[in-house]
């Protein structure tokens, strides 16, 4: 194809395709590079000469998927075992497509190497990505530079030992993308944790622009100039259901939701703005232009590189309209990485494919498939991206004042939101102000040991700020460190609980309508705030008391002092044990406390809570701790300790060195332990458990039940549902006093010390228990005994936080050495070392300190 008279004889689609095509373009290709089959099919030939006029080529990357099932591990190693590599190691390449002549040109080709999420510069020329070098073990950015004959040298922009991924370029020159440089792992998981920074178009001045303690993706710029990103977290709540939109200034400042974090439910990633069919230029905006964005809704809590469904999303109805998202018409499942043209018209990536979306007539047309000989190497097509100049978006100036530490909240009215039904103006006084704290290692998709099914990180108490009479609030805040507030009474008991974190950036004052009000409106925002007649309010901490609680060392002594007189593990009144004996894996007075319900804490649920249905002001303890439970007053300090204990998670573990140790394993279902199947089975053995309706008496294993005890799915249940919960593994047995288990002392006859008195066919559930062993001298009491005795002493040896002279294990050690907390030389077996020092050096490395 040329140009003049040979163009006129030719379709007339070609002569406009043509005519936007640059000169020499073509002839740059080559007639050897043109695959002799290959021309443009009829939904690529339509889409070229309308929406993607001016897109003759697209890059892409292509490599092998992630090693691990979920969304965010594809870089870094296992936390546990640093030889295992999230990445896939069978080699990568980037791609240079010609969409007209299906030339194809491999501008990098790495056969033990990695590379990812291209982003192409205005220009339309350079092509910045993530590119992991064969052999080495992170990525770092890079960019190259391509002209009709090929490209220039690469460029490295980043560099250092950690993971910098998924850019995108700004448009004041500058480059948004996601790093491991936060020195973080996921709450839940056993992988590291990249957030949102920025940098300079040469990588230099690198600095955070967001403070989650989960995983920021998929950076974009939206038309008027903002980053719109997916931003993953859990503030006691549930840990796989708020990975949504949110969108901040590129300086970090003016974080607030775009589409979701208030209702449950699926991944919304890899989200771009959608041009505007007609449309004022580079800003957008018009009332042709709704402002869409294209986004992958990823089933579930996400699947593996993103794969899911495109939908195309109206953000004007607010973050919460559900019903403003729609699936593009014509797209199959389990597509990839959306370059949106038009709102009928995408590119995305589906396994080795580059399809073609036309959603006008609701079709797809496979553009590009890889080689048979890459598909047999399992790799995969990745992020197409455009190679066409491009308007840049609205640039909007920095508001941060890197000169000052902190920032300003301004809250208008306390009593303002949606699920404050029954909140009287005036009603709240104060608000606490709570920090999440990262996690330096994590071994488990679980919580434990930090909480049962609660807390999966540890909250950090920094005091309180006053409210208004009219409900505002205005207050100084640390800058740039995850924040949430908790609205409290003049009894300083809990009426409204934060479930997701805020921040500001150094100088900022961010402001929002209420509590939990509804985003589409615009609230009173007039200026006329009683809290704005005076200087913003600095937190008032509470002095001489712990900011991070830990059971054992904070709350055991109170419960030592006040009910373990009637609450001991031999004679617990009402069979609750309030005593400080170990069990596998928590104290049996914790667990008791969370499995009678005596704790209102997120347990892994839902968030926007009706008023008063968590923390101190839902919890019975602080109503019994008040004189209301067998006369029990605790004193002020006493109380104020419990308080601080509720309201910040209720945690067990106050320190993350307790991650991965100080667990027992108890394998009551192994052959040698055929005790309770002779003795037991009859009464607690049923033939089959229903997860959705549990027996009236606690199930043991037996041959057709195969579930283990210990095992996370039978923990699950006897820990969902009472009163199983309540005769979980977690406190049958006593690993502090093994002759003190439940699990002896309930079959026990009351005359050798125990707690049976029935006949077996008198037991029933609720009343007493069968006699068992009519003595401590029987063989099978002792085999048990002897059973538990011996986990006591796995657990002594093992070690458990709080225990004296504990030593974190190795990867906690290695971690916070590689953060430079603790020095290389550091010695594992005989340097002194104090984990709850050791953690909060590791908190204070992300403290903002203008000048550093």
């Amino acid at each position: 194809m040329g140009t003049g008279a040979a163009v006129r004889t030719i379709h007339p689609i070609a002569v406009m395709l043509a005519c936007l095509l640059p000169a020499g373009a073509v002839r740059a290709a080559g007639p050897a590079a043109k695959p002799a089959e290959y021309k443009p099919g009829k939904l690529l030939w339509k889409a070229l000469a309308g929406p993607m006029a001016g897109v003759e080529e697209v890059v892409f990357a292509v490599r092998a998927q992630g090693q691990d099932p979920h969304w965010y591990a594809n870089f870094g190693y296992w936390c546990s075992d640093p030889q295992r590599v999230m990445y896939a190691d069978g080699g990568a390449q980037l791609c240079r497509l010609n969409l007209l002549t299906g030339k194809l040109t491999v501008l990098l080709d790495d056969p033990q190497g990695s590379v990812r999420d291209p982003a192409v510069h205005y220009d339309g020329q350079t092509v910045l990505f993530a590119y992991r070098k064969g052999g080495t073990r992170h990525y770092n950015l890079y960019k190259m530079r391509l002209d009709a004959d090929g490209h220039g040298p690469m460029r490295r922009v980043t560099e250092g030992p950690f993971d910098d991924i998924e850019p995108c370029w700004l448009p004041n020159g500058d480059i948004a993308f996601c790093s491991s440089r936060c020195n973080r792992w996921v709450g839940c998981w056993h992988t590291q944790v990249a957030i949102l920074y920025r940098c300079d178009a040469d990588g230099g001045n690198a600095r955070p622009i967001s403070s989650n303690i989960e995983h920021d993706n998929t950076p974009a710029v939206l038309p008027d100039g903002r980053v719109l990103y997916t931003r993953w977290e859990y503030v006691d709540r549930s840990q796989v259901d708020f990975h949504h939109l949110w969108v901040a200034n590129p300086d970090g400042t003016g974080q607030m939701t775009y589409f979701g974090n208030m209702h449950a439910g699926g991944l919304v990633i890899d989200a771009v703005p959608v041009p505007p069919r007609r449309g004022p230029g580079r800003a957008g905006g018009s009332a042709d232009d709704p402002g869409l964005v294209a986004a992958i809704f990823s089933p579930g809590h996400g699947r593996r590189e993103h794969a899911g469904e495109l939908h195309l999303l109206r953000p004007d109805a607010g973050p919460d309209a559900r019903g403003s998202a729609e699936p593009v018409r014509g797209c199959p499942r389990w597509v990839r990485d959306p370059l949106a043209f038009r709102e009928d018209c995408f590119l995305v990536a589906r396994a080795g494919q580059l399809l073609l979306i036309d959603a006008a007539e609701g079709k797809s047309e496979v553009v590009h498939e890889l080689p048979e000989s890459l598909r047999r190497r399992k790799l995969e097509l990745h992020e197409p991206r455009a190679l066409r100049p491009r308007p840049r978006e609205v640039v909007l100036a920095d508001r941060a004042d890197p000169a000052q530490a902190t920032g300003r909240f301004l809250l208008a009215d306390v009593a303002h939101g949606r699920r404050m039904e029954g909140v009287k103006a005036g009603e709240v006084r104060k608000l606490l102000v709570l920090e999440g704290l990262p996690k330096p290692v994590n071994f488990s998709g679980g919580p434990e040991p930090l909480s049962y099914l609660g807390t999966f990180t540890l909250e950090r108490v920094l005091g309180t700020v006053p409210v208004e009479a009219d409900g505002s609030a205005y207050f100084e805040a640390p800058a740039n460190r995850p924040v949430f507030f908790v609205a409290l009474d003049g009894r300083d008991l809990s009426v409204k609980r934060m479930q997701s974190f805020t921040s500001v950036m150094p100088g900022e004052t961010a402001g929002c309508v209420g509590c939990h009000e509804d985003r589409a409106e615009a609230g009173r925002m007039n200026g006329s705030f009683a809290a704005l007649r005076r200087p913003p309010s600095r937190i008032e901490p509470f002095r001489n008391f712990p900011d991070v609680l830990d059971f054992p060392r904070d709350i055991q002594p109170i419960l030592d002092r006040h009910c373990v007189r009637c609450h001991d593990g031999p004679q617990r009144s009402d069979g609750v044990a309030l005593c400080g004996d170990r069990g596998p894996r928590y104290s049996h007075a914790y667990w008791s406390l969370l499995a009678w319900g005596q704790v209102a804490d997120g347990r892994n649920g839902l968030g926007n809570r009706p008023p008063r249905s968590i923390g101190s002001s839902a919890s019975p303890l602080m109503a019994k701790l008040s004189g209301a439970h067998n006369k029990v007053k605790l004193s002020p300090a006493e109380w104020r300790t419990v308080w601080l204990w509720l309201e910040s998670g209720a945690p067990y573990a106050g320190t993350y060195a307790a991650l991965g140790t100080g667990e027992a394993d108890v394998p009551f279902w192994t052959a040698e332990m055929d005790v309770l199947q002779r003795r037991c089975a009859r009464c607690h053995c049923p033939p089959r458990v229903d997860l959705r309706h549990p027996p009236g008496k606690f199930p043991l294993p037996a041959a057709r039940h195969p579930r283990r005890p210990d095992g996370p799915a039978y923990e699950r249940w006897v820990g969902a549902y009472e009163p199983a919960g309540r005769r979980s593994i977690h406190i049958i047995v006593n690993l502090t006093r093994p002759e003190c288990s439940p699990l002896l002392l309930a079959p026990l006859s009351k005359d050798a010390g125990g707690w049976a008195t029935a006949t077996v066919n008198g037991a029933k559930p609720g009343g007493p228990h069968a006699v068992v062993f009519p003595s401590t001298e029987d063989a099978d009491y002792q085999k048990l005994l002897a059973h538990i005795r011996g986990a006591a002493g796995q657990l002594e040896q093992a070690g458990h936080f709080d225990a004296p002279g504990f030593r974190p294990n190795e990867h906690y050690l290695r971690e916070m050495k590689r953060y430079g907390i603790l020095p290389k030389s550091f010695n594992a077996a005989e340097d002194p070392i104090d984990v709850y020092r050791i953690d909060r050096a590791y908190w204070r490395s992300f403290w903002y300190t203008p000048g550093k």
